[in-house]
């Protein structure tokens, strides 16, 4: 994280992607001797067809103004995708710039209105996973679904959290990568700043990942997790871009045996479409009935 801090995206990047190319996968000899893990530096210059010491001035920052011919280059041996590659474009593009300020994320008055119709798990995230307002459904599926809990923090540090999910390894490496997506440039952002050194100090599993440098989107798929009371539910998950927030909801096949334990779930804690929308400070939330 040292490069990171300094300033040093780029290089740090580079270093973290060569890490997890194998000799065997870019079409090199293992070799007896290796004390580093994945490719070494000269042989990833070597493949790019770029000099030894070159590659590693754009490691250390010193040259932090690569050709596009060199950075297409350095993708294709690193065996990035078409994310990891744009990224690494934009690592490159990326110039000094004035810190922005942070504007409040806002739930406009019409999702509260929608939220309070769903009869499925239904809540709105901002930028960082943070909730600002869910409705009763999304609060009877996870209580880590209230207003003010954030579902990166909550998922790599609540033991709940972790049982919730069937697949808790690739949910954690889903939603980290999701993150440094997010990130991209705003590296100056408080909230940013923040959510990443509180989960760096307190989650190994964040560290480790954090450092591999993975990025892709969080958008819609299909999850399974195992409720306290209905049990194993297989649910799809849809998000909705709604100014600066995102709409997030949650359902069953129609019929399905989880359709049927999400109706179960409704019934046994009195939410559905008499419910209305969660809005405001966790603790205040807390305090009441969800």
């Amino acid at each position: 994280m040292k490069d990171e801090e300094s300033g040093n995206r780029l290089g740090s990047y580079l270093r973290a992607r060569r890490e997890l190319v194998s000799p065997e996968q870019a079409g090199l000899p293992p070799g007896g001797n290796r004390r580093v893990p994945g490719l070494r530096r000269e042989e990833v210059a070597l493949l790019a067809g770029i000099s030894p010491d070159y590659y590693l001035r754009l490691e250390r920052g010193r040259d932090r103004n690569p050709s596009v011919q060199v950075l297409e280059s350095l993708a294709r041996v690193l065996q990035l995708d078409d994310i990891e590659r744009t990224y690494l474009l934009g690592l490159a593009a990326v110039r000094p710039r004035a810190p922005r300020r942070r504007r409040p994320e806002h739930v406009p008055a019409r999702v509260h209105q929608l939220l309070a119709h769903l009869q499925i798990p239904a809540f709105v995230e901002g930028r960082a996973f943070d909730v600002l307002a869910s409705n009763p459904m999304a609060v009877a599926l996870s209580p880590r679904l209230r207003p003010g809990e954030n579902r990166l923090r909550s998922l790599l540090l609540d033991p709940e959290e972790r049982a919730f999910h069937q697949d808790w390894a690739t949910a954690t490496a889903d939603f980290v990568a999701a993150l440094r997506t997010t990130i991209g440039d705003d590296t100056d952002n408080s909230r940013f700043v923040e959510l990443v050194g509180e989960l760096a100090l307190s989650s190994q599993r964040f560290r480790t990942l954090w450092a591999r440098h993975d990025v892709r989107p969080l958008d819609g798929g299909t999850t399974t997790v195992h409720h306290p009371v209905v049990g194993e539910l297989r649910l799809h998950r849809d998000k909705l871009s709604v100014g600066d927030v995102i709409l997030v909801v949650y359902y069953p096949d129609k019929d399905s045996d989880s359709d049927e334990k999400l109706q179960l779930l409704a019934a046994l804690t009195g939410t559905g479409a008499a419910g209305g929308a969660h809005d405001g400070p966790a603790e205040d939330l807390r305090a009441g009935t969800p």
